[in-house]
Formats: structure tokens, sequence, C-alpha cells
């Protein structure tokens, strides 16, 4: 592990890293652990202990307790918003101890995780921080013979599964909304990379924030995952993951009549007119489909292009991919980093054997790559494919750095190729023409459609998904904030 921070090295010392639960840092009840691996080499960077159902019960009951006693939920929400903003400047703080953590256990490029991961959760922060400060909680209500109002109070708690691909800023994402709310959290990260989580709940504990608001609970999917979805004493819900899964904590949440967030899956599309800068326009879709090695939910895997200009765009984008240095994360001219664990590799590149057998065409072969001095490590080469809109790859998430090429001529009939798919997270449309770019941007079935852009985040946009890729509601927009507080109608009634 070259070039660490002291902190860092000093926070990974530790064996097992405890769990973070009701303010104490303590081991798994059972004493079970399980490890965490370096995706860029495949080693060992530390054993973490593995919670498991009395685990669970222990942060819910904790977090119960602090949302009652601790005065989280009934301070004045300024006195909250000095503690989140404390927690955001503690992030900014640590952000290079921080970017390292989550590069050496995601694999990302360590410049990536400095440059958005990082500084855009602690945002979220400050975001919600002050939204909260500025929203209404109590509301007239004119009805004739009553004296009424409602009145916006946070639920309890509020359980959080989160994935692997952006684990601290999706932290960031997820939990800010809850606690500017004055919810209480618990949190499973996925056991793939639970490191940034737990320096989450130490950085958490020096800003301030009382014990049993933020619990962390690590441990395997099966067990300390669905254990939290099962749990009665939940308020609300909220899964980020595959759709598999979400149709999974679904189902338990309903059993409990727990209202459930799922952010799921994607297969984004990029419509691409023939009227763009095709240079400018391959460059960053390759850029896109490439972030953190092409695991991004929301990203765009199937590329539509006009027929005009389908020639010279796949040779600019095949071009541009081929081009792209992958190494390891730490390395400062790394482009692409590894996948996330061997399981992952072998499910990218057994896309790739499908697609191919079914059909399509590579025009960027893809496959396993090798990198000096980090054999052991997950590494995937970038893909371009091509072939029938049936195809596999063309209408399943492969979550890497896989795109699939296909051409159309009319307007219409591309807007239906974009809808055919089951998923809808996010697509874009690319033209110089705003009038028809507006025109096919809200045609689009999706909880998000960019303009002459792909994956854009920024606070006050809401970002949410339909049909496969979700539902419940989204993210970084103020309905968040509203997904957080239950209305409470108080009524007297006059004469």
């Amino acid at each position: 592990m070259p070039n660490l921070n002291p902190e860092v090295t000093k926070f990974l010392s530790p064996q097992p890293l405890p769990m973070y639960i009701g303010g104490r840092w303590t081991k798994a009840i059972s004493g079970a652990t399980f490890e965490t691996r370096d995706p860029g080499n495949g080693t060992i960077l530390a054993r973490v202990a593995a919670g498991d159902v009395a685990d669970v019960e222990a942060a819910v009951v904790a977090a119960q307790e602090a949302f009652q006693k601790s005065g989280w939920a009934t301070m004045p929400v300024n006195d909250r918003a000095v503690i989140l903003h404390r927690l955001a400047d503690l992030i900014t703080k640590h952000q290079e101890i921080l970017s390292q953590i989550e590069s050496l256990d995601v694999g990302k490029p360590r410049g990536q995780a400095a440059a958005f991961d990082v500084p855009h959760a602690a945002q979220t922060f400050r975001y919600y921080a002050d939204l909260a400060v500025h929203t209404r909680r109590r509301e007239p209500i004119a009805v004739s013979g009553f004296d009424a109002h409602t009145v916006r109070v946070p639920y309890g708690v509020c359980g959080f599964i989160f994935p692997w691909n952006f684990p601290f800023l999706l932290v960031g994402w997820g939990v800010a909304p809850a606690l500017a709310a004055g919810n209480t959290v618990v949190i499973k990260p996925a056991e793939d990379t639970p490191l940034s989580t737990l320096y989450f709940a130490k950085l958490a504990e020096e800003a301030g924030v009382p014990p049993g608001v933020i619990n962390v609970v690590t441990g395997l999917g099966e067990t300390a995952g669905t254990a939290l979805s099962r749990h009665p004493g939940l308020k609300r819900m909220s899964f980020t993951g595959s759709p598999e899964v979400g149709r999974l904590i679904a189902e338990a949440c309903g059993r409990n009549l727990v209202p459930v967030k799922l952010e799921l899956g994607g297969k984004g599309a990029a419509v691409i007119f023939d009227d763009v800068n095709v240079d400018a326009v391959a460059e960053a879709l390759a850029g896109a489909v490439t972030l953190n090695a092409g695991q991004v939910c929301c990203t765009a895997t199937r590329w539509l292009v006009h027929e005009k200009i389908r020639d010279k765009f796949v040779e600019k984008a095949t071009a541009t991919l081929g081009a792209m240095k992958i190494g390891y994360g730490a390395d400062a001219d790394t482009n692409i980093g590894p996948v996330v664990s061997e399981k992952q590799r072998a499910r990218v590149l057994g896309y790739l054997d499908k697609g191919v057998k079914a059909g399509a065409r590579l025009l960027l072969a893809g496959g396993r790559a090798e990198v000096k001095g980090h054999e052991q490590g997950y590494y995937v080469k970038p893909a371009l494919m091509t072939g029938d809109p049936g195809n596999v790859c063309a209408r399943e998430e492969i979550f890497g750095p896989v795109a699939y090429v296909m051409t159309f001529n009319d307007e219409d009939k591309v807007v239906e190729l974009v809808n055919s798919s089951s998923y809808g997270l996010a697509n874009s449309v690319w033209s110089n023409n705003l009038d028809r770019a507006n025109r096919v941007a809200e045609q689009m079935v999706a909880g998000n459609s960019w303009i002459n852009a792909h994956n854009l985040f920024a606070h006050g946009l809401p970002y949410a998904g339909c049909n496969l890729s979700g539902c419940g509601g989204g993210v970084l927009g103020p309905e968040t904030l509203s997904d957080y507080l239950r209305n409470q109608t108080v009524a007297r009634p006059l004469g």
C-alpha cells in the first residue's frame, strides 16, 4: 500500500476493525469477521467485524433510544444543522484520508475520489442542513369549523443498505437528508467496501453527533443486510443496489409495512444526432462509460448513433477508449482502475462471451487486463460492441466498461428503442438543435434525461429512477428531505 497517509495506516491497524453501535466501537457479538481486499492487487486490506442478526438488533435498539432520548429529533433545527455542517467540515478536512481509503477499497483512481466523491458528499450534508433550516414544519389548514394545522416530524429509525461502487458518496446522499430531518440511522455498508463508512462514523463522533444517532453494522448481505431489511423496528428503509436484491428488500419491508426507497440499476442510453461535434461527444461518452471502471448505474452503456456519423463516431470512441491508461488507483496517471472484485470481473467477461455467442460483434475487444506490478488485481479493458438491439449485452446491466453501439435515422424510432428497456434511470440526448433535444429528452422514459452531457449530479436536481431502476423517491432534491418527514394533522373543532 504505497504512499499512504499515516492516518490511513493508523485507521487500518486495529484487527478486526470494529463496528459502531450506540456510540461505541464494538466487535461482532459472534466474534465473526470477514476480509476486505484491495481490488488493485488482491491483497487483504483489513479484517472487519461481521455483524449478524444480534448486532443489527443492538443497532436498531440504540437508534430507537437515541431517537427518543438523545435530543437529536427534538433539538432546534438550527442546532442540528450546526452539527451537520461541522461534520461536513471534517469530511473536507480529511478529504485526502477519505480519498485514499475509498481508492484502496473500491479500486477507483484516487484523483476521482478526491475530485468528486468526497467533496460532493460533504456538500450534500451542507445542502440538506441548510434546506432543513428553511423548510416549514408547520402549515395551517383552512377548513371551515376547525382550527387545524399539519406538522412535519421525523419518522424515527431509518435503515440504509449501500452498494460498493460509490460507498462514501452514497452514504452522504442517503443519510444526510434523514439526519437533517431529525431521524436516526442504521447503516449496513457493502461487505466489499466497508472502510470509508467506518471512517465516516469516526468523523460523526468527532463532530458531536449524539451516540446512537448514527450506527454502522458491517457484515455480509445475506446475514446483516437481510436482518436489517426484515427488522420491524425500522420506520423507513433505503436500499441502493441491483433490482434482484431490491425485490427481496421490498418484500421484506412490505411484510412489516415499512416504506422503502429503492435506488436500483440502469441501462442508460445516449442518443447522438448527426449535428454534434462527433469527436467531443465520443470523448465524453468514452469517459462516462469508463468512470469508476464502468461501475455506475446511470451511465450511458447503450450508444444510439445517427447512421450518418456512425463510422466516424466509432472510430473516435475506439481510439479514445484504447488510449486510456488502465492502472492502480493510487497512480496519478490512471484513467481506469480495477473493478471491485474477481466476482465482478468474471461477470463483465461473462457478459462479453454471452453477447458474442448471441451474435454481437466486438468493435473493441475488451477482456482481462494485466497491470505490471499488480498482476493479482481485477483489471478489465474497455469494450465496444455492436449488433442487434435484442442482444443480452444491449438489454442487461453489465456494470463494467462496456458500451453497445446501435444506429438510427428516425427520431420517433430511436425514442421507441430507448424506451424498449426495462430500466428507467438516466438517458441523454446529444444535439445542437435544442428544440429537438428537449423534445426527445421529455419522451425518454427515465427519472433523468440529460442534454449534451451525461452523469450530472447537482444538489437541487432530483435524481431517481422508474421501472426496474427504482421506486419510492430519489436523492439530491428537496423532495428527499420531505421523504424523511411524516405529516401529522392537528385539529380542534370551533364553536
